[in-house]
């Protein structure tokens, strides 16, 4: 496990995020209430440990070894949530023969509390999805995919909020258009809407009508396109945003070193994290608050 402090006490840092109050800062030791983000994106149907001999993995991964550092932080903070952010399908053959089955089960087993809808995860279709929802004990979440048409009509919510020790989480999610990635006969009907467009318009929800202290994208959009005007990506939607405060990446494979600290339109910082791909780490972010409002955030990387 190494700590890493992605905020430093610099005049550019310690601003507010723009929750009301809430500010940013190095130490996090001091804060009355804590809240613990996990999050892991392409896992790929990765359940078993990269052999001892693989070029670049050696060792590294496996579902079961991830359980146990999640109950740890459990046990540690049981104000955790635990979410991925798309492409959890495809990629070894568990997915080939249990179709998806075998991978919602053990998130299931491992209390995930929300998924988004990477454009693998349409791999077995539309209908090969929908058949394997009942076996996701967590909540989909995609504000950006219009299912109104097909068979996941009503299973996927376009977000969704918690509350742990007195703290609202907003949640929602943002799916990568489909077309070119992924053919029509497998996604069918779904139709994808601008995600920026979106994102504001439910970010805009949850702060003014839910009421939410801390507001969660989880996207698989990507990371960073170099600001191509057509293509959506992390990076472009944290300066859009006003209420956002933290958006969990997916679908580049992005190793980032630790969260990048972006500016919103309204001058406050977003955080955007991304911890790779095939459950090789596990993203780890801790809010802390005093009299109801954050006051310094820390992130984590976990080498699994």
């Amino acid at each position: 496990m190494k700590r890493r402090s992605f905020i430093s006490k610099t005049a550019a840092t310690s601003t507010l995020l723009g929750l009301g109050g809430i500010s940013l800062g190095s130490c996090a030791s001091s804060g009355k209430k804590h809240i613990t983000i996990l999050h892991t994106n392409d896992v790929h149907s990765h359940i078993d440990p990269f052999p001892s001999d693989h070029s670049r993995y050696a060792n590294l991964g496996g579902l079961a070894r991830r359980a146990t550092l999640v109950q740890q932080i459990r046990t540690e903070n049981p104000n955790t949530f635990l979410f991925d952010a798309g492409d959890i399908f495809q990629g070894t053959p568990y997915f080939n023969f249990y179709g998806g089955e075998l991978e919602f089960k053990l998130m299931s087993m491992l209390k995930y509390d929300a998924a988004t809808i990477g454009n693998h995860d349409f791999d077995n279709g539309i209908d090969g999805l929908f058949a394997q929802v009942p076996h996701a004990r967590f909540d989909l979440v995609s504000a950006n995919y219009d299912f109104s048409n097909t068979v996941m009509d009503g299973f996927v919510k376009p977000y969704n909020t918690y509350i742990a020790d007195g703290i609202k989480i907003g949640l929602y999610g943002l799916g990568i258009a489909l077309d070119g990635l992924v053919t029509k006969k497998l996604y069918k009907e779904t139709k994808h809407e601008n995600p920026y467009d979106v994102a504001l318009d439910i970010e805009r929800q949850l702060k003014e009508k839910e009421h939410c202290d801390i507001i969660i994208c989880l996207s698989h959009l990507g990371y960073d396109y170099d600001n191509n005007p057509n293509r959506f990506d992390d990076v472009t939607l944290a300066a859009k945003t006003a209420h956002t405060n933290l958006i969990i990446g997916g679908h580049t494979h992005t190793f980032l070193d630790k969260p990048d600290v972006r500016t919103n339109k309204k001058g406050m910082p977003v955080l955007i994290n991304q911890v790779g791909c095939y459950g090789l780490n596990l993203g780890r972010i801790d809010f802390y608050f005093d009299e109801g409002a954050a006051i310094t955030a820390d992130g984590i990387s976990i080498s699994v």
